[in-house]
Protein backbone atom coordinates (compact mmCIF):
# COMPACT_ATOMS: atom_id res chain seq x y z
CA UNK A 1 0.00 0.00 0.00
CA UNK A 2 1.02 3.51 -1.08
CA UNK A 3 1.81 6.44 1.30
CA UNK A 4 -0.43 9.12 1.43
CA UNK A 5 0.80 12.35 -0.25
CA UNK A 6 1.64 14.77 3.03
CA UNK A 7 -0.96 17.73 3.39
CA UNK A 8 2.71 19.75 3.21
CA UNK A 9 3.42 18.78 -0.12
CA UNK A 10 -0.24 18.90 -1.25
CA UNK A 11 -0.09 22.80 -0.59
CA UNK A 12 3.19 23.14 -2.23
CA UNK A 13 2.23 21.73 -5.09
CA UNK A 14 -1.05 23.74 -5.30
CA UNK A 15 0.19 27.10 -4.58
CA UNK A 16 2.92 26.23 -6.97
CA UNK A 17 0.34 25.73 -9.42
CA UNK A 18 -1.65 28.71 -8.76
CA UNK A 19 1.31 31.21 -8.81
CA UNK A 20 3.24 29.90 -11.86
CA UNK A 21 0.62 27.96 -14.45
CA UNK A 22 2.88 25.01 -14.71
CA UNK A 23 1.26 22.14 -15.95
CA UNK A 24 1.06 18.49 -13.95
CA UNK A 25 3.46 16.95 -15.77
CA UNK A 26 6.41 19.78 -15.38
CA UNK A 27 5.12 19.77 -11.55
CA UNK A 28 5.32 16.20 -11.36
CA UNK A 29 9.25 16.32 -12.21
CA UNK A 30 9.32 18.83 -9.61
CA UNK A 31 7.78 17.30 -6.77
CA UNK A 32 7.93 13.58 -7.81
CA UNK A 33 4.09 13.01 -7.73
CA UNK A 34 2.55 11.52 -10.81
CA UNK A 35 0.74 13.96 -12.80
CA UNK A 36 -3.09 12.06 -12.36
CA UNK A 37 -2.47 12.54 -8.94
CA UNK A 38 -1.89 15.87 -8.92
CA UNK A 39 -5.38 16.49 -10.69
CA UNK A 40 -7.14 14.91 -8.09
CA UNK A 41 -5.61 16.81 -4.83
CA UNK A 42 -5.46 20.38 -6.31
CA UNK A 43 -9.02 20.95 -6.35
CA UNK A 44 -9.59 19.44 -3.04
CA UNK A 45 -6.46 21.43 -1.91
CA UNK A 46 -8.15 24.87 -3.72
CA UNK A 47 -11.57 24.84 -2.07
CA UNK A 48 -9.88 23.85 1.09
CA UNK A 49 -8.24 26.93 0.77
CA UNK A 50 -11.14 29.24 0.03
CA UNK A 51 -13.29 27.54 2.89
CA UNK A 52 -10.24 28.62 5.37
CA UNK A 53 -9.66 32.09 3.75
CA UNK A 54 -13.33 33.38 2.50
CA UNK A 55 -14.20 35.17 5.71
CA UNK A 56 -11.11 36.93 6.47
CA UNK A 57 -9.30 36.95 3.46
CA UNK A 58 -12.31 36.83 0.50
CA UNK A 59 -15.17 39.34 1.31
CA UNK A 60 -17.06 41.55 -0.92
CA UNK A 61 -17.47 44.92 0.56
CA UNK A 62 -20.99 45.01 1.93
CA UNK A 63 -21.42 49.03 2.78
CA UNK A 64 -21.11 52.11 1.07
CA UNK A 65 -18.19 53.06 3.39
CA UNK A 66 -16.29 49.76 2.56
CA UNK A 67 -17.04 50.23 -1.02
CA UNK A 68 -15.20 53.83 -0.63
CA UNK A 69 -12.21 52.59 1.22
CA UNK A 70 -11.73 50.68 -1.93
CA UNK A 71 -12.20 53.40 -4.58
CA UNK A 72 -10.21 56.12 -2.34
CA UNK A 73 -7.04 52.70 -2.64
CA UNK A 74 -7.17 53.11 -6.21
CA UNK A 75 -7.27 56.47 -6.33
CA UNK A 76 -4.35 56.78 -3.99
CA UNK A 77 -2.12 53.81 -5.40
CA UNK A 78 -3.02 53.94 -8.93
CA UNK A 79 -4.19 57.60 -9.47
CA UNK A 80 -8.19 56.18 -10.94
CA UNK A 81 -10.72 57.60 -9.01
CA UNK A 82 -13.91 56.39 -8.51
CA UNK A 83 -12.84 52.25 -9.08
CA UNK A 84 -14.19 49.75 -6.84
CA UNK A 85 -12.28 47.18 -8.40
CA UNK A 86 -10.10 45.15 -11.06
CA UNK A 87 -11.37 42.06 -12.85
CA UNK A 88 -9.83 39.01 -14.41
CA UNK A 89 -9.93 35.63 -14.98
CA UNK A 90 -7.49 32.61 -15.46
CA UNK A 91 -7.68 29.63 -17.07
CA UNK A 92 -6.58 26.71 -14.58
CA UNK A 93 -5.19 23.74 -17.01
CA UNK A 94 -6.90 20.38 -16.54
CA UNK A 95 -6.99 16.73 -17.87
CA UNK A 96 -10.72 16.57 -19.47
CA UNK A 97 -13.21 15.31 -17.60
CA UNK A 98 -14.29 11.19 -19.30
CA UNK A 99 -16.65 12.19 -21.99
CA UNK A 100 -16.85 15.74 -21.98
CA UNK A 101 -15.71 16.31 -25.42
CA UNK A 102 -14.76 20.13 -26.01
CA UNK A 103 -16.64 21.79 -22.94
CA UNK A 104 -12.87 22.30 -21.29
CA UNK A 105 -11.62 23.08 -24.42
CA UNK A 106 -10.06 26.90 -24.62
CA UNK A 107 -8.91 29.12 -27.23
CA UNK A 108 -5.21 28.66 -25.80
CA UNK A 109 -5.48 24.70 -26.90
CA UNK A 110 -5.52 23.40 -23.84
CA UNK A 111 -8.68 22.08 -20.97
CA UNK A 112 -9.08 24.23 -18.67
CA UNK A 113 -12.02 25.92 -15.75
CA UNK A 114 -11.74 29.57 -15.29
CA UNK A 115 -10.93 31.31 -11.89
CA UNK A 116 -12.56 34.66 -12.18
CA UNK A 117 -11.84 37.37 -9.30
CA UNK A 118 -12.47 41.30 -8.39
CA UNK A 119 -9.49 41.88 -6.70
CA UNK A 120 -8.77 45.52 -5.15
CA UNK A 121 -6.09 48.43 -5.77
CA UNK A 122 -3.57 45.84 -3.44
CA UNK A 123 -4.67 42.76 -5.41
CA UNK A 124 -6.58 41.41 -2.57
CA UNK A 125 -9.44 39.18 -3.66
CA UNK A 126 -12.85 40.69 -3.27
CA UNK A 127 -14.77 37.84 -5.04
CA UNK A 128 -13.83 34.78 -6.81
CA UNK A 129 -15.27 32.35 -8.88
CA UNK A 130 -14.32 28.92 -9.98
CA UNK A 131 -15.21 26.14 -12.10
CA UNK A 132 -17.03 27.20 -15.30
CA UNK A 133 -15.52 25.14 -18.03
CA UNK A 134 -12.58 26.96 -20.22
CA UNK A 135 -14.36 27.19 -23.55
CA UNK A 136 -16.37 30.12 -22.05
CA UNK A 137 -14.93 33.48 -22.53
CA UNK A 138 -13.85 35.52 -19.54
CA UNK A 139 -16.43 38.55 -20.44
CA UNK A 140 -18.80 35.06 -20.93
CA UNK A 141 -18.04 33.72 -17.21
CA UNK A 142 -18.38 37.39 -15.16
CA UNK A 143 -21.64 38.23 -17.55
CA UNK A 144 -23.11 34.56 -15.56
CA UNK A 145 -21.39 34.42 -12.16
CA UNK A 146 -23.16 35.96 -9.06
CA UNK A 147 -21.26 39.15 -8.71
CA UNK A 148 -22.57 40.31 -12.48
CA UNK A 149 -25.71 39.77 -10.99
CA UNK A 150 -25.22 41.30 -7.87
CA UNK A 151 -24.33 44.23 -9.87
CA UNK A 152 -27.35 44.01 -12.44
CA UNK A 153 -29.98 43.96 -9.31
CA UNK A 154 -28.19 46.78 -7.79
CA UNK A 155 -27.60 44.47 -4.42
CA UNK A 156 -23.48 45.43 -3.84
CA UNK A 157 -24.99 48.59 -2.24
CA UNK A 158 -22.76 50.63 -3.86
CA UNK A 159 -21.84 54.24 -3.35
CA UNK A 160 -23.76 56.69 -5.13
CA UNK A 161 -22.04 58.52 -8.49
CA UNK A 162 -19.51 61.16 -7.11
CA UNK A 163 -17.54 63.58 -9.38
CA UNK A 164 -14.36 62.75 -10.27
CA UNK A 165 -11.39 64.96 -8.66
CA UNK A 166 -11.64 68.99 -9.58
CA UNK A 167 -14.96 67.98 -11.98
CA UNK A 168 -18.57 68.94 -11.09
CA UNK A 169 -20.62 66.24 -12.92
CA UNK A 170 -21.19 62.97 -11.08
CA UNK A 171 -19.67 59.65 -12.36
CA UNK A 172 -20.65 55.86 -11.76
CA UNK A 173 -17.70 53.60 -9.65
CA UNK A 174 -16.21 51.20 -12.09
CA UNK A 175 -14.67 48.45 -12.18
CA UNK A 176 -11.15 48.10 -14.70
CA UNK A 177 -10.28 45.15 -16.88
CA UNK A 178 -8.98 44.43 -20.25
CA UNK A 179 -11.02 44.37 -23.49
CA UNK A 180 -12.43 40.75 -23.06
CA UNK A 181 -15.17 42.69 -20.84
CA UNK A 182 -18.09 43.92 -21.89
CA UNK A 183 -18.68 47.76 -21.30
CA UNK A 184 -21.99 48.29 -19.34
CA UNK A 185 -23.90 50.19 -17.44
Amino acid sequence: MRKAIPEQIRLAVTLRFLASGDSYKSLSVFFRVAPNTISLFVPIVCDAIYKALKGAYIKIPSTQEEWNAVAFKFNKLWNFPNCIGAVDGKHVQIIAPPNSGSTFYNYKGTHSIVLMAVVDAEYNFLYVDVGCNGRVSDGGVFGNCTFQRALNHNELNLPLPKPLPGRQANVPFVLVADDAFRISW
